[in-house]
């Protein structure tokens, strides 16, 4: 008898809150159209964003390439690939410092477009600045942004991600210009393969370097001939390192400057904006009702 009874008042409950919400439909319809109509506007006051990505892999060189210069990789005493498996972790964590960024991308760019864009005119493709941030006239920041400041706009339309085994790395970036995009993203490739070539390319020469003039300096000729070897041995390794343009990761599939847009999803927006609206207008019958209630 205690359950029927419990069973019936929980039915009665839940009628007598639809009865609620049924009376106050237009205060809920209004507010629902409210903030769809306003999730609506500021949707489409959002700049359309564009991701222009590379799928890399670390560099291997085939088959056919390491029957013909195993022989001499082994003799220099260098891996084959040309130190990408060894580098691979590092220059992924390296694209994302702020040294990198200072060094290899802040002067390699034109910083309005990363801190003072506003909007891009697909007509023209010509970039609107933000006045208030850089004078277009005069071609200056009204407050020139640090370089930290700088590295964080860029660290967050920057993404680094590696798969499971670390076979693939895909590297994009968000812009609202989908040229910048993809100039941007080829950019921190290139420039990620140079810092570490570069790196190895000048420690090879600074031991060919002390190598000679170890040689110089001796008059047995049994160590002049072990010297010999080892400068022939570094000779090679700086001979693989320039011949090798993509050091640590080649192209599986280049950047694009893409079409479609990637930001911002506004009909995401729009229902949100509408469940919003029915939430609030929900919660504002129930407390409008009980008040009444409280006075009754």
């Amino acid at each position: 008898m205690n359950l029927n009874n419990a069973n019936q008042k929980d039915e009665i409950d839940i009628k007598k809150i639809l009865l609620i919400i049924w009376q106050g439909k237009l205060l809920i319809a209004t507010l629902t159209i409210l903030f769809s109509f306003t999730a609506l506007f500021y949707s489409l006051s959002l700049q359309n964003i564009y991701q222009s990505h590379a799928v890399l892999s670390p560099t291997q060189v085939s088959k056919n390439q390491s029957s013909s210069i195993g022989g001499l990789a082994s003799i220099a005493g260098i891996n084959i690939q040309s130190g990408a498996d060894g580098k691979t972790a590092l220059a992924i964590e390296k694209i994302k410092t702020l040294s990198f960024y200072e060094d290899n991308i802040l002067p390699n760019i034109f910083l309005p477009d990363l801190m003072a864009m506003k909007s891009w005119d697909a007509e023209s493709n010509t970039l609107i600045y933000d006045e208030n941030i850089y004078d277009s006239a005069k071609k200056s920041f009204i407050s020139m942004p640090s370089p930290q400041t700088s590295f964080r706009s860029f660290r967050n339309i920057l993404s680094v991600r590696e798969n499971r085994d670390g076979s693939l790395i895909t590297i994009s970036v968000k812009h609202k210009s989908p040229y910048v995009a993809q100039v941007w993203t080829e950019l921190i490739v290139n420039q990620i393969n140079n810092y570490f070539r570069l790196i190895d390319e000048q420690e090879a020469i600074k031991s060919i370097n002390f190598l000679n003039v170890q040689m110089a300096q001796t008059s047995y000729s049994e160590l002049k001939q072990a010297i010999a070897q080892l400068i022939k041995q570094k000779m090679q390794k700086l001979t693989l390192i320039e011949a090798n343009e993509f050091y640590v990761f080649s192209y599986l599939d280049p950047p694009k400057v893409m079409e479609t847009k990637i930001e911002p999803d506004r009909i995401s927006i729009l229902i949100l904006g509408a469940v919003i609206g029915v939430m609030l207008g929900i919660i504002a019958v129930m407390i409008r009702n009980f008040f009444s209630f409280k006075e009754l």
